[in-house]
């Protein structure tokens, strides 16, 4: 099984996303991420979607989003190609003592603690799906309480629009 990252122009309206993600469902696709957001366009939203499957199932996907009315154009986002990201709230454990070493391990990664509270900080840090899981890991013998990650999103690198 491979993973592939979908980006689906869609009209910007009510029930749009039920529709698609009722396709997925209906089909017995899992979705392992999806980030929406209004794009520059008015009436328009971007839609990234993650799956895993083969190369028959990444056809089937884009087939069955290709009938639905509200779906304008699907681009199968190709890692080497489009600049890909997702952003994560890391809430750790963080007395006194331990601060310091939780901010210089933060700043490796570019993080930033964005809440400070008595007894933990909230760490945010965007980038690649590995640097994510690689902060997350560092910061896990600190004792991570609850984290939360944004999914992915994607674009074309260059002057390539959707």
């Amino acid at each position: 099984m491979e993973k592939f990252v979908l980006s689906v122009l869609v009209e910007n309206h009510a029930g749009v996303l039920s529709r698609v993600s009722g396709l997925f469902s209906r089909r017995g696709y899992n979705i392992d991420s999806l980030t929406v957001c209004e794009t520059n366009v008015p009436g328009q939203s971007r839609m990234t979607i993650v799956v895993n499957g083969d190369e028959y199932i990444l056809d089937q996907i884009e087939k069955q989003l290709s009938k639905l009315v509200e779906v304008i154009s699907i681009k199968h986002c190709e890692k080497s190609k489009t600049t890909q990201r997702e952003m994560a709230l890391i809430k750790v454990s963080a007395p006194g003592e331990k601060r310091a070493i939780i901010t210089a391990t933060c700043e490796i990664y570019r993080a930033h603690i964005v809440d400070v509270d008595v007894d933990s900080v909230i760490v945010e840090a965007t980038g690649s799906e590995d640097k994510i899981e690689s902060l997350i890991k560092l910061l896990e013998p600190f004792g991570i309480l609850e984290y939360v990650k944004t999914g992915l999103t994607a674009m074309d690198r260059g002057a390539n629009i959707m």
